[in-house]
């Protein structure tokens, strides 16, 4: 998902409806003392956040099954006055800390799961696992809230020095590469009392942005066939085959395909294909994952699938026995009065001084996958014009988060942070390389810095909040009214991944970083800063 939002965050300056035009900021003596006050603050805690994105970065967990991460997150927070609530909306990795009471409420959130097979050695600019087939951070997750808990952290202390009301609610996004949770989140009403909500994703760059995200809203559905089983061999008349089915719907889908819009997306993978070659398959799965523009491109998406699905079915003589939602998303819109306010701090702290070593890892891992060695950026990148913008979306497509239901309901902006290095694949083990190194280090104390001063900006200037459900009320929701893809009797699919984990998670464990013996991960593994291939000249 991150190159689709860094894409997101760029176009978005130019893809929101007309609103009042910003206004020059007013001096505010005692909001600039703090801001100020703030951005030291968080230099003195980059110790503390170095070791946040290490730890998680080696617990590398997928989603719904971020234990290690959501124990160490919420120890973090209660030791320092947070309450914390766990198994939020009956997931038992979610969780929700509060600090503060009174108005306004600012909710803090980013996500926490992994990526399949991503295991990765950080600093090393070509592939090499720490757990061959394990998963990893080839995503980035491991860093957002190293980012909101230092801020958040920082706040906290000035808010109570100086007596300001308030409350500070974090939370994770869990298992959002299922987008599997977000949706339930708001179901449970963890954002029913919130006025603004600020979300942290790492990028290559410093970067927000406001209005409807180049981004499509998403439907994640398991068809499961029943058949019977027969030996394939003796018997195979007497056998009824569910892969056959799902084999057919997946043919069938393809076909389809070619005469769906161009702007659509789709996918799948098959989870169970059967047991063995000499075993009519009695039971078989497809997953998809269908996105389109809006809810009811989407919906029409699905519903198409299930008649497929039901052909498939009537081909081979099996039964579709269950169609399961498990994940959704709609089309993510940002709020642009906190969104200019988030802009004006961007300028303030600006890109991340990168020496030597940092970009030499950078263009390392550039050349390893063939594109070009530009390094890592020195200042946030300059806004597209609308033109450049949609060939971009065309030309490097798009992606999917379930912040979009968020956004949906609550007044939300996006901070993405230079954690990462330009030009890499997403969803890959290169993804994972910098993200245990100073790079992501240095990257997320920028964006802890943007988030304290955004944080205080809402805490300090009531007409922050009050233009942001303008916005919210009068612009974005005039004429899109939300209405979850999820059912009522619909459930967090939370026994996702529990498999794949069980399979790596005590190798994995012997290598969780350990701050009380190691500066850092890269000292702990032994690996020198950067390492990367040879120019052969």
């Amino acid at each position: 998902m991150r190159r689709a939002l860094s894409l997101a965050l760029a176009s978005a300056l130019f893809l929101a409806p007309q609103f009042a035009t910003a206004q020059t900021p007013t001096p505010n003596p005692r909001l600039n003392a703090l801001k100020a006050e703030a951005v030291k603050e968080i230099d003195a805690k980059a110790k503390m956040i170095q070791e946040i994105v290490d730890e998680v970065y080696s617990f590398g967990e997928l989603g719904f099954q971020e234990f290690e991460t959501s124990k160490y997150l919420t120890g973090i927070l209660e030791s320092n006055g947070f309450m914390i609530e766990r198994g939020v909306a009956g997931i038992p990795t979610a969780w929700v800390a509060r600090w503060g009471n009174g108005k306004p409420v600012i909710a803090l959130g980013s996500d926490i799961d992994g990526i399949p097979q991503s295991n990765q050695k950080p600093a090393t600019a070509f592939r090499d696992w720490i757990v061959t087939g394990a998963p990893g951070h080839g995503e980035g997750h491991n860093s957002g809230q190293a980012v909101n808990i230092a801020a958040a952290l920082v706040v906290k202390k000035i808010m109570e020095r100086d007596k300001i009301p308030g409350t500070l609610v974090l939370w994770p996004g869990v298992a959002e590469e299922q987008l599997g949770t977000k949706a339930y989140l708001v179901r449970a009403g963890v954002f029913k009392d919130v006025d603004v909500n600020l979300f942290t994703h790492v990028g290559d760059d410093l970067a927000t942005g406001w209005g409807n995200m180049p981004m499509l809203s998403m439907i994640s559905a398991q068809f499961k066939f029943k058949g019977q089983s027969s030996h394939a061999a003796a018997a195979p008349w007497r056998g009824k085959s569910a892969l056959d089915a799902v084999m057919l719907m997946g043919q069938g889908w393809d076909f389809k395909r070619e005469h769906l819009e161009l702007a659509h997306r789709s996918h799948y993978v098959i989870p169970d294909g059967g047991d063995q070659p000499n075993v009519v398959p009695s039971t078989a799965s497809i997953w998809f994952y269908f996105r389109e523009r809006d809810y009811d491109r989407t919906v029409a998406l699905f519903e198409t699938a299930k008649r497929i699905a039901a052909g498939a079915a009537l081909m081979t003589d099996t039964k579709l026995d269950t169609v399961i939602m498990l994940g959704s998303a709609w089309r993510a819109h940002m709020s642009r009065p906190i969104a200019e306010a988030m802009s004006e701090n961007i300028k303030n702290v600006g890109s991340p001084v990168w020496d030597e070593k940092d970009q030499a890892l950078a263009r390392g891992v550039q050349r390893e996958l063939g594109v070009p060695d530009s390094g890592l950026r020195t200042k946030p990148r300059p806004a597209m014009t609308p033109e450049q913008a949609a060939a971009l979306a065309q030309m490097e497509g798009t992606g999917s988060d379930d912040i979009g239901d968020i956004s949906w309901n609550v007044p939300t902006v996006t901070l993405s942070y230079p954690s990462n290095i330009p030009g890499t694949p997403g969803h890959n083990w290169a993804d994972g390389i910098a993200m245990a190194t100073p790079i992501a280090h240095k990257g997320a104390v920028a964006g802890a810095k943007v988030q304290a001063m955004t944080l205080l900006d809402i805490l300090l200037t009531p007409k922050t909040v009050t233009d942001a459900w303008e916005y919210f009320r009068n612009v974005q929701s005039k004429d899109t009214k939300y209405k979850p893809f999820i059912a009522l009797t619909d459930q967090p699919a939370i026994w996702l991944n529990a498999e794949k984990m069980a399979k790596y998670r005590d190798e994995m464990r012997k290598y969780y970083y350990d701050p009380r013996k190691y500066r850092n991960y890269l000292e702990q593994l032994g690996i020198q800063y950067p390492t990367v291939r040879k120019i052969v000249q």
